[in-house]
C-alpha cells in the first residue's frame, strides 16, 4: 500500500533491536515518558489518549513520578528525554515541571542532552514555556497539523490555524532555540494547492525541524468507521506522491535536509531521540502505556505499561507490575525491525551482520527501489515503497 513514509508517530515507535549486547547500566538511554491525555481525542488518533480532567491527572502524575523514582534503571544517564502523548501540555506548569525534575534525578543528563516535550498549540503561554525552559526542557514539538481551518475541524483539533505561530513565538520568547512542527498531508478533501500553502506558512515559521506524515486511517478510530461508511473525501495515491514531493522540494529550497523518510531538519536540528530508535537503540518508557525495549543477558524485552489511567495508577500505588504486555524479542524479529526501522533513513541501512534475502536485494534492485552496497539507501522513487522493501530484504 502508498503511505510507506508514514509512522505512528516519534513517540510510538516499533522496538528496535539492539547492535549488541555488551550494554552496560551506565551506558546512557534514551527516556520516554507518556502523557494519556488531551483536551479531546483526536478522529485519527490511535495513540493511548483519555479526554479526562480533574483528580485523575494528579493521581496519574504522582503515579508516573513514583515509576520512575522506583525503576530498577534508576542512575543510568538519559541519552535523550521525551515527552510524548496525549498532549504533555495539557498538564499544568507544575505537574510536568515535576515529572522532569523526577526524570533527572532518575536519569542523570549533560548539558548537551536533548529534552523535547510535544506541545498541543492551543494548550501552551509563554508562562508554561518558560517554567518548563527552566525546567531543563530545551526542544519543543508542536503538533500544528494544518494551518487550515477546515483542516482543523475535521482532524478534531481544539488550536485555532493562528495559534500555531502565537505558539512558535513564544516559544522562541521563552528561549527555546530548537523547535520542532508537525504536519499532516493526504487529509481529507486535501488538495494540492492547500498542502503547498500549508508547507509555505510552516517554512515562514522558521522552524528548525519538520516531521510531514501523510494520514493513515487506523483502526479503532472515528475516521476508519467513517472511511468504512465511504464518508472520507481522502486524496488518491497519485496525489500523495504528487504531495510528498512538493514537502521534499520545498524543505530543500528552505535549506532544510531530509534526513529520515518523514523528518526534515536545518543542520544539527536531528531529533536526537527520534535518532535512537532508528538506529536501533535500547528505550525506557514511563507511565500508562508507555511502550520501553532493554537489554539483559537473556536478550532483548519489549515492554508496555498498562494503558488506563486509572488501573496504572491502582498498580503503581499497589506496586503490582505494571506491563500489560512483554515480548521476548526472537533474532528474527530483532533481525527483522532493524531492518524495517534503518531502512527509513537517508543515510541508509548498513547490512553486515543482518541477515539479508539476496534474492529481495536483488529484486529490489531490479525495481530500482534501493542502491548502494555494503550500505544501501532507498532511492527517491523507493521511499514510497518503503514497507516493501524492508519486506524484500528479510529473510
Amino acid at each position: 500500500m502508498f503511505r510507506a513514509w508514514t509512522t505512528c508517530g516519534s513517540h510510538r515507535p516499533p522496538a528496535p533491536p539492539p547492535r549488541d549486547r555488551t550494554l552496560t547500566r551506565v551506558e546512557p538511554i534514551a527516556v520516554y515518558v507518556h502523557t494519556p491525555f488531551c483536551p479531546s481525542k483526536c478522529g485519527y488518533c490511535d495513540f493511548n489518549s483519555y479526554a479526562m480532567t480533574g483528580e485523575i491527572v494528579e493521581r496519574t502524575t504522582a503515579a508516573t513520578i513514583e515509576e520512575i523514582r522506583r525503576s530498577p534503571h534508576r542512575g543510568r544517564p538519559a541519552k535523550t528525554v521525551f515527552f510524548g502523548g496525549g498532549t504533555p501540555t495539557f498538564l499544568s506548569a507544575d505537574q510536568i515541571t515535576r515529572l522532569l525534575a523526577a526524570v533527572l534525578e532518575a536519569h542523570p543528563i549533560t548539558p548537551e542532552t536533548e529534552v523535547t516535550s510535544e506541545a498541543n498549540p492551543g494548550t501552551v503561554d509563554i508562562p508554561k514555556f518558560e517554567a518548563m525552559r527552566q525546567a531543563g526542557f530545551n526542544r519543543i514539538s508542536l503538533g500544528a497539523q494544518s494551518f487550515d481551518p477546515g483542516d482543523l475541524i475535521r482532524l478534531g483539533r481544539v488550536h485555532a490555524a493562528d495559534h500555531v505561530a502565537l505558539a512558535v513565538g513564544a516559544a522562541r520568547q521563552a528561549g527555546f532555540a530548537n523547535v520542532n512542527l508537525d504536519l499532516m498531508f493526504a487529509l481529507p478533501g486535501q488538495k494540492p494547492a492547500g498542502w503547498k500553502r500549508n508547507l509555505e506558512t510552516a517554512l515562514a515559521l522558521r522552524p528548525d525541524h519538520l516531521s510531514l506524515y501523510g494520514l493513515t486511517i487506523e483502526a479503532n478510530t472515528r475516521f476508519k468507521r467513517l472511511h468504512n461508511r465511504g464518508m472520507l473525501n481522502l486524496p488518491d495515491d497519485d496525489v500523495q506522491v504528487e504531495m510528498y514531493e512538493e514537502a521534499i522540494r520545498a524543505t530543500a529550497a528552505a535549506g532544510m535536509t531530509q534526513y529520515e523518510i518523514s523528518n526534515f531538519a536545518s543542520p544539527g536540528r536531528e531529533c536526537l531521540h527520534n535518532l535512537c530508535y532508528w538506529h536501533a537503540e535500547d528505550y525506557l518508557g514511563y507511565g500508562p502505556g508507555a511502550v520501553g525495549c532493554v537489554s539483559g543477558p537473556e536478550g532483548r524485552v519489549r515492554y508496555t505499561n498498562f494503558k488506563h489511567p486509572l488501573g496504572y495508577s491502582e498498580r503503581v500505588e499497589s506496586r503490582a507490575d505494571l506491563w500489560c504486555d512483554r515480548d521476548d524479542l526472537t533474532p528474527e524479529n530483532e533481525n527483522f525491525e532493524r531492518i524495517m526501522l534503518g531502512i527509513r533513513l537517508n543515510q541508509g541501512l548498513e547490512i553486515g551482520g543482518l541477515e539479508i534475502d539476496p534474492s529481495g536485494l536483488a529484486t529490489a534492485r531490479t525495481r530500482g527501489w534501493i542502491e548502494g552496497a555494503d550500505r544501501i539507501a532507498l532511492t527517491p522513487a523507493g521511499r514510497h515503497f518503503c514497507s516493501e522493501v524492508a519486506l524484500l530484504l528479510a529473510p
